[in-house]
């Protein structure tokens, strides 16, 4: 897969969404499609051929909502439940029992809709701590940005800050895109006590050089400034692989990377495709205002993700 946009032929997303290639598309719970944007993306991507979709969720609500908008679902199962709650649920039970490959986000509340995938006792968990990364191609940077986490890990500690890095390296990786550069972010690139994010950022360099982080060549802390431009970096004299060129940013936490992507989805008007990692299967997660185009490629990131194989194990 090519590194760099290519504006003339394709928009990245569009790109991202052709890898799918020979692969067989995910069966996936989608966890209730009661809305226009959810429904539609659901049977936009079944139709690119990225996922077989079975639709969880109030199938009266799911019909009416078909039936409104003109989208024939009648090639797509429906799992009836009674509301949104009990729909989040059904899916991780189905991921349980072997029927499905990935679960997809409707029009449901992130918390709503993670709580049962991140049950100690009956979610998806695995030895990973579960992160979020997005994919955005945005007009004035020379590559696409991997930006993590900035929906589900409000404050992580150094621990879990370990697995978000993995996890967005893994994803990396998965699009056949080769080592990333990542950069640890912070309000500065300089190391200070005061502000806990750049000793965690130190810490997490040095546990790359130990192998405790694989498969990317990471710095920080940096700025976000000099994350992505060389002539910032420059002008502060930073010398690093990383510093203007970076692939992943990492945000110190879940306020930062959300206020980060919200600024570019509406400032910017780029779309904002990603998913789970760190679950038994991909989580595709999606804002619910999301359009067409980033429902799709989300999906194609967690097709390439699944098919790919798996080779980081820490």
């Amino acid at each position: 897969m090519v590194k760099t946009k290519n504006p003339v032929v394709d928009s990245y997303y569009e790109q991202l969404i052709a890898l799918k290639k020979n692969y067989s598309p995910l069966k996936t719970a989608v966890v209730h499609p009661v809305d226009a944007n959810s429904l539609i993306g659901a049977v936009e991507s079944a139709k690119a051929g990225l996922i077989i979709p079975v639709l969880v969720g109030p199938e009266e609500k799911i019909r009416a909502v078909a039936d409104k908008e003109k989208i024939d679902i009648s090639a797509y199962k429906i799992i009836s439940t009674k509301h949104s709650h009990a729909a989040a649920d059904k899916a991780v039970e189905m991921v349980h029992e072997g029927r499905v490959e990935a679960i997809m986000k409707g029009k449901i509340h992130t918390h709503e809709f993670m709580a049962p995938i991140v049950d100690k006792a009956k979610g998806l968990r695995t030895g990973r701590r579960m992160s979020h990364s997005l994919v955005v191609d945005i007009p004035n940077y020379h590559k696409p940005l991997f930006i993590t986490d900035a929906a589900l890990n409000i404050r992580p500690n150094l621990a879990q800050k370990k697995d978000i890095v993995q996890n967005a390296i893994d994803l990396f990786q998965a699009l056949g895109l080769g080592t990333p550069k990542v950069a640890i972010v912070s309000a500065v690139e300089t190391v200070d006590e005061n502000i806990p994010s750049t000793l965690d950022a130190t810490a997490l360099c040095k546990m790359a050089e130990r192998g405790q982080i694989v498969g990317g060549i990471l710095d920080g802390p940096l700025a976000l400034d000099n994350a992505i431009s060389k002539e910032s970096a420059a002008a502060k004299n930073i010398i690093s692989q990383v510093a203007g060129d970076a692939d992943i940013l990492v945000m110190p936490d879940l306020e930062a990377g959300n206020i980060l992507i919200k600024q570019l989805t509406y400032l910017s008007g780029i779309e904002a495709p990603g998913i789970v990692l760190g679950a038994s299967v991909p989580i595709i997660l999606t804002s619910r205002s999301s359009g067409d185009l980033s429902r799709q490629a989300s999906c194609a990131l967690a097709l390439l993700y699944a098919r790919h194989p798996r080779v980081n194990t820490l």
